[in-house]
């Protein structure tokens, strides 16, 4: 046999390895396939499976080695390549014919433990010395996993999670997303399995792959992070333990889209089992990217809802009472973006206790732009509904803000944040009851109060302020019950 029809035994076999792992990653996203690979491992079915599955006419790849043996110049190494090839893909063979007289055929290789069904043959793939096949290997083994938790389950009996592991952290880009997939399709199936992943040393490498320059590489990344966070408290302490948060702030703030959905999906998981991880959150500095999000014109950004929901609300109004200066600031904004995007979420801000804490900031900051973010911020709760405006009155802040408006030491933002100088603004200031409750306030004539009401009343027509005055309406009564309509 010359040179060239040796090195062609191999490279038959590689493409074979090659079709083979791209034909079973094919299946996998296809439901009605997913039975028939799952019981591969049985006795019975896997004969039923191969002669219909691989027999050459459908699925030729496994049989493309076997082939070159046509030739009656066959030699002890070659014989060796195909006994390799058998062990490759799924051991002992039960049944091997080799060429006979005519220079004919045929292969059947059909493992007999129940154990090297599909998970093994791709396990042993992800070994192979060519990237493409490990990277396809790891890709069919994800999408195994992702359909059930039995298929997942075997995923981890077969020992594959560790060595996943082990190659993440030094292949190319291609292999860390499709490994990362595996990982994410165990883990989102039950706290048992995520457990597993957590126990084989997973979580250090995928936090290491959320500095990775490539975007879809942290996108994996933090999808894998994710579905083992949001299981329970002790595994989001784990995460947490890895060092994940501050990678997770930083890719919020990354261009891509789909890279901030997944970090900011994942921030919400962590946070939702306890005050204390909602904290770490916090602390971490997520929120005042969060809140920026929160206008974004992509609907999956628009967060608001989310961290209501993770209780990051109440976290946020914990953390502004126990903290001074700028270190407030992100906080009192994020309460201010979540209440400007309806009157639910305006509401959880108030029954958080958000209103008090916000009417503290304005009477104890001395900088004036964190009392202009407390005053705007108090402005986007009130603005929805009555009630809502009325839940700003009762914390007796509307004084205050008539003190800072009426301060010549504050400063033009901050004068505008308390009554905005558009007509817009002041009709919203009308609608909400703000000038409502400013009429109501009793002060003593010639009263430096009676002086800030008064330079509101100013910025309204004469008639309006008498509208929204009390007694205003028995005045109109009485007027009616004195006209004397003219006689025709």
């Amino acid at each position: 046999m010359s040179q060239r029809q040796v090195l062609q035994v191999f490279e038959q076999y590689q493409k074979a390895r090659t079709q083979f792992v791209q034909m079973v990653a094919e299946l996998a996203t296809r439901p009605q396939n997913i039975e028939t690979l799952q019981n591969a491992g049985e006795p019975g079915a896997r004969t039923r499976v191969a002669s219909r599955a691989l027999s050459p006419r459908r699925l030729r790849p496994a049989a493309l080695p076997v082939e070159l043996l046509g030739s009656r110049s066959v030699g002890t190494g070659v014989r060796k390549s195909i006994h390799s090839f058998q062990r490759v893909f799924g051991g002992q063979a039960e049944r091997v014919k080799l060429p006979d007289a005519c220079g004919r055929c045929a292969l059947s290789l059909f493992p007999s433990s129940l154990h090297t069904g599909v998970m093994s043959l791709l396990r042993t793939l992800l070994l192979d010395v060519v990237p493409t096949i490990q990277q396809t290997a790891a890709l069919a083994l994800g999408r195994l996993a992702n359909y059930n938790d039995d298929l997942a389950e075997a995923v981890v009996k077969c020992d594959i999670l560790p060595q996943l592991v082990y190659s993440l952290a030094e292949q190319n880009r291609f292999y860390k997303k499709a490994a990362a997939f595996v990982l994410r399709a165990v883990g989102k199936h039950s706290p048992q399995l995520a457990q597993a992943i957590v126990d084989c040393g997973a979580l250090d490498t995928l936090v290491i792959c959320l500095e990775d320059f490539d975007p879809g590489v942290k996108e994996a990344a933090a999808w894998a992070l994710r579905y083992i966070a949001r299981h329970n408290a002790e595994l989001s302490q784990a995460v947490v333990d890895a060092g994940a948060v501050p990678l997770l702030v930083l890719c919020i703030q990354e261009p891509e889209i789909a890279l901030k959905r997944i970090a900011a999906s994942a921030l919400s998981d962590i946070a939702k089992h306890s005050p204390e991880l909602a904290q770490t959150v916090v602390d971490a500095g997520a929120v005042a990217h969060l809140a920026q999000m929160i206008l974004n014109p992509d609907a999956k950004l628009k967060l608001s809802q989310l961290v209501v929901n993770a209780g990051g609300v109440a976290a946020v109004i914990d953390c502004i009472g126990s903290c001074k200066g700028n270190t407030r600031l992100p906080g009192i904004m994020m309460l201010g973006y979540v209440a400007a995007h309806s009157e639910n979420l305006a509401m959880a801000v108030i029954i958080s206790k958000g209103v008090p804490q916000l009417s503290v900031c304005l009477s104890e900051e001395p900088e004036d732009h964190i009392k202009a973010a407390a005053a705007w911020a108090l402005g986007q709760i009130g603005r929805h509904t009555p009630e809502h405006a009325r839940a700003v009155a009762v914390t007796n802040t509307l004084p205050v803000l008539l003190s800072l408006y009426m301060s010549t030491e504050s400063s033009e933002d901050l004068q505008v944040k308390v009554l905005p100088h558009d007509s817009k603004a002041r009709r919203l200031f009308v609608t909400s009851g703000g000038l409502k409750k400013v009429q109501e306030i009793k002060a003593e004539p010639g009263s430096l109060l009676q002086e800030y009401i008064n330079s509101i009343n100013s910025c309204y027509p004469e008639e309006i302020v008498r509208y929204y005055s009390p007694g205003y309406s028995d005045t109109l009564l009485q007027r009616v019950d004195s006209y004397q309509p003219l006689n025709n």
